[in-house]
């Protein structure tokens, strides 16, 4: 298959390059696309204000310069794909879960996001980590689940609709303590707006987010109960948001 690959954690991120060696691997043609810096938590951008630039990296392969994840799926396709579509959009292996209402912050799963809405099947991976395990694990599980997934993708084993992406979360857990596969909704996540505050040295204010305190709710079945269980996650997620229950509420309203 020919495949587009991104990420939001940087080009230069290894769960990047485990991807793209393990696609690589099973005799994909892949062009790997991403952004120069850190992007995450970036949403479903675009980037209308700057200039991008395609910064080589090596063969088929490219840094974007000022470029989001749906950035690199948006101009590559425009760049590179003019006379076809690649076969699928792949976005990860991304350092950390997208679970629940993550996928609403994710620049992981809005190049997937991307992806759909441009008519490609697209799959966002993530992998799950607590403490440390994610550089004492590595990407090896992840590595497996991928080949797994891309295979059944490939095969038709795995299929989901039009306008539609799918989410993979990968438990922290070696490859011989993993479970499996489970077919899940999204969960529910409970955030909080905790930051750090600072002073920089000209005596300015600042905060800084991410040490937010995040909780789910258990016992749904969701994707954070697969993960927390030893499972890998699956989860299809639609770019139709409207809620239909409330939709005929306000129907009557206007009639």
């Amino acid at each position: 298959m020919k495949i587009l690959l991104t990420n939001d954690d940087g080009f230069d991120a290894a769960g990047l390059a485990a991807a793209r060696t393990t696609l690589i691997q099973l005799g994909h043609e892949v062009l790997t696309i991403a952004p120069a810096r850190q992007k995450s938590a970036c949403a479903h951008s675009l980037t209308l204000s700057l200039p991008l630039v395609f910064k080589p990296v090596s063969e088929s392969f490219y840094a974007l310069d000022d470029g989001t994840p749906s950035d690199c799926v948006y101009l590559g396709l425009f760049e590179f794909y003019k006379d076809f579509k690649p076969d699928l959009v792949i976005s990860g292996i991304n350092h950390g879960s997208n679970l629940g209402e993550d996928i609403t912050y994710s620049g992981t799963c809005a190049a997937a996001m991307e992806g759909a809405l441009q008519g490609i099947k697209s799959v966002a991976f993530s992998q799950y980590y607590v403490g440390d395990s994610l550089s004492g694990l590595g990407f090896e599980l992840a590595c497996e689940v991928v080949k797994s997934v891309v295979k059944s993708v490939q095969n038709g084993a795995i299929k989901w609709g039009e306008r539609e992406f799918l989410n993979v979360n990968i438990p922290a857990v070696s490859l011989s303590e993993f479970k499996g596969f489970r077919a899940v909704r999204a969960g529910k996540r409970r955030y909080d707006t905790r930051a750090s505050v600072g002073v920089n040295p000209r005596g300015v204010r600042y905060f800084w987010l991410g040490e937010a305190d995040i909780s789910y709710e258990a016992g749904l079945g969701s994707d954070l109960d697969a993960i927390n269980a030893g499972f890998a996650s699956l989860t299809p997620v639609k770019m139709d948001m409207t809620s239909y229950e409330s939709l005929e509420g306000l129907r009557g309203i206007c009639e």
